[in-house]
């Protein structure tokens, strides 16, 4: 286990960026240590410095824009003063670093084998022949499937969990003694999380090298870490075991970081958040049984919102000039129903066809047989005028605010347009009233409407993206992995806000999302999804304490529940 001389020793570390005359210090001298033979975790919110720590240790900040002071010392050199040409040496083959987003880590244009390849023979001298050889060996130890064929495929051509894969082929290729894993899962399904984590595991276990696992999700950190290290605004709040971190925390933030994760175990009326946790007036409230049975009651006794039956979409692809065309089938002869008020959850891995059943809804996709009731109107037989009619009354809140919004409006602007579209307001200045008003229920004040969304947060922005769905009062919204990339403190505030809005405006949701936690906390129904077809319906609570499936008991499993 641990030796009493770290392996990598952090000491007073100040990262800034900008120039002399104006800088931003981003890191506020910060001090940890990583021991040979084990595994460290630094959680924390973006804007943290988690990863500004791994870049600095990895030499990876801008030499112009960056200025840092202190010492990182690994194996007692300090890399602070090492020149580039010498880390060139270090970086890959003793320190190695997994990132968060392996599409943009790796290079489009060249196959997956080659760039695992390339390291080997860069840093280990080994020719062609000899590469592939231990590149394959490499693939099949980390479990890729068809080894051979991802050797020649782009990474276009595999999963995003086959990609991770790939990236922790190249990190371990040349048997690095510390390996920085950046986020490398925020993206996976919970089972493939699972396999991630597992994989990293025994891979640390086997070669005894020590891993520096850095998340937003302390859940998930306390599966994998010896130790964890909760980073907050630049400054380090808690240093200490996993076991202590989780049974005694010490810092408000660590409490609170541990409060916002949704419960599996109770269902709570409001999601504790950083600042409700401050405010000591603040006092959680369970949602008992006999409360969601009334209100169930309620709501399935009426006629569905919403009627699906028998629906398919498929898409068509030829493999080659003289092949048969290929049948995928996205959406398999689904068929459920949502009711005015509701909650219905939609879980399942990537590729289940979870959003393709949801644009087929909204008639983004045109279904390719089965029936689409909304309010008993036939949707699949509606003109686009009337398509385009329908949009006031079901809307999307999209996965990434950012690409949704239009770069160039002010965000003003931007909740303005779809009033404009489906004339609701007398004038502009009755719409510019309306979504200042908007804006002060998702939480902004009146100064948002002026910018743009390159100066919001990613939070800000998801906001943003559920006001100006909001803006044209739809009844039902269909809520696609709408927060899935925002941290766990700033996730609890938007599904807060969402139940607010749900409550206020009697919407009903269709949640989309493969964090199971979630949708749990979210559903009244849940629907699981697999391979195109509903594996499992029925009440959320139930079928998370009493799975009837093996894919379900699968997915539930795959949970991090944290110690």
């Amino acid at each position: 286990m641990m030796k009493n001389s770290p392996l990598l020793s952090v000491e007073e570390l100040i990262v800034s960026f900008g120039n002399k005359e104006s800088s931003l210090e981003v890191l506020h001298a910060i001090s940890f240590e990583v021991f040979e033979n084990e595994i460290l975790g630094i959680v924390g919110e973006s804007g943290s410095g988690k990863s500004v720590t791994s870049l600095s240790i990895m030499g990876l900040l801008p030499k112009k824009q960056s200025q840092l002071s202190g010492k990182i010392l690994f194996e007692e050199k300090d890399l602070l003063k090492t020149n580039e040409k010498e880390f060139r040496k270090i970086r890959g083959s003793e320190i190695a670093m997994i990132f968060q987003e392996p599409m943009s880590a790796l290079n489009p244009s060249l196959k997956c084998g080659f760039q695992v390849s390339e390291i080997l023979q860069l840093h280990l001298k080994m020719n062609a022949s000899e590469a592939k050889k231990e590149t394959i060996s490499l693939f099949e130890k980390v479990k890729l499937p068809r080894p051979n064929e991802i050797f020649n495929s782009y990474p276009h051509q595999i999963s995003g969990g086959q990609m991770q894969r790939v990236m922790i082929a190249m990190a371990i290729a040349c048997k690095p003694k510390l390996l920085i894993a950046d986020e490398p899962t925020t993206a996976l399904d919970v089972t493939v999380q699972k396999e991630i984590i597992s994989l990293l595991q025994s891979i640390q276990q086997e070669t005894k090298m020590a891993l520096l696992f850095i998340s937003h999700d302390l859940s998930l950190v306390s599966e994998i870490a010896d130790r964890v290290v909760v980073m907050y605004k630049g400054d380090i709040v808690e240093n200490a075991t996993t076991i202590e971190i989780f049974k005694n925390p010490k810092a408000e933030y660590t409490k609170a970081l541990l409060a916002s994760r949704p419960s599996l175990k109770v269902r709570l009326a409001k999601l504790p958040t950083i600042a409700s946790i401050a405010d000591k007036s603040f006092k959680p409230r369970e949602v008992k049984a006999v409360e969601r049975a009334k209100r169930h009651k309620q709501i399935y006794t009426q006629k569905p919102l919403l009627e699906i039956t028998n629906l398919e979409k498929y898409y068509f692809s030829n493999v080659g000039m003289f092949a048969k065309k290929k049948i995928v089938k996205a959406v398999d002869e689904v068929s459920f129903s949502v009711f005015e008020g509701e909650t219905l959850g939609l879980v399942g891995e990537s590729g289940c066809g979870k959003s393709t059943l949801g644009r087929t809804i909204l008639q983004l996709e045109k279904a390719t047989s089965g029936s689409i009731k909304y309010r008993g109107k036939e949707l699949t037989k509606l003109s686009k005028t009337e398509i385009r009619n329908l949009r006031k009354e079901i809307q999307i809140i999209f996965q990434d605010p950012y690409s949704s919004l239009n770069p160039r409006l002010m965000i003003g602007q931007a909740l303005m347009e779809p009033m404009e579209v489906h004339k609701l307001g007398k004038n502009r200045k009755e719409r510019k009233e309306r979504v200042l008003a908007l804006l002060d229920r998702v939480g902004l004040d009146e100064t948002y409407f002026y910018r743009y969304p390159h100066e919001l947060s990613g939070g800000q922005r998801q906001r943003v993206g559920i006001a100006r769905t909001i803006a044209i009062e739809p009844k039902l919204v269909i809520c696609d992995e709408s927060v899935s990339a925002l941290d766990i403190s700033v996730q609890a505030q938007v599904l807060n806000l969402l139940n607010e809005l749900k409550n206020d405006f009697g919407f009903t949701y269709i949640f989309i999302s493969h964090d199971l936690a979630v949708v749990k906390y979210m559903s009244d129904q849940l629907l699981v999804m697999n391979k195109g077809k509903i594996e499992e319906i029925g009440d959320a609570d139930e079928i998370y304490e009493n799975p009837q499936t093996e894919y379900s008991k699968k997915l539930i499993e795959a949970i991090p529940t944290g110690i």
